[in-house]
């Protein structure tokens, strides 16, 4: 991996050293699966469920987020998404749901995905 590569996706939060372990060591592997973060649309999905008060629907984007997150090392978004989960779980009507506190986190997970699609983006081999 690019060492500029590397730092971008450090100084943003992503542990690379304990994803690429989990990947036996193939680093080369890693960034496959990582490259295909940038078509990954649960993000999207979520914001379009978020707006049609589909709450239950928003909480499986986020926890599904959440995973493929963790599972690249983005350690942020994850965690960000990990939040939201918890905001949402169980939660049906918006009178059960702080409003102000989901769209202030997903605000930022849009930014989180954001900042590493185009870091993908630059990076593309």
């Amino acid at each position: 991996m690019d060492e500029g590569f590397k730092k971008q996706l450090l100084d943003n939060g992503a542990d690379i050293e304990t994803t690429v372990n989990r990947f036996m060591g193939n680093e080369g592997l890693y960034l496959k699966f990582l490259m295909k973060f940038q078509d990954d649309r649960h993000y999207e999905s979520l914001e379009k469920n978020l707006e049609e008060q589909k709450y239950e629907d928003a909480f499986n984007d986020a926890h599904t987020l959440k995973g493929v997150a963790a599972n690249l090392g983005l350690d942020t978004i994850s965690n960000a998404s990990s939040k939201l989960t918890e905001l949402l779980r169980g939660k049906k009507t918006p009178d059960e749901i702080d409003l102000e506190q989901v769209e202030s986190v997903k605000q930022h997970l849009g930014e989180l995905c954001h900042i590493f699609r185009k870091i993908l983006a630059e990076n593309k081999s």
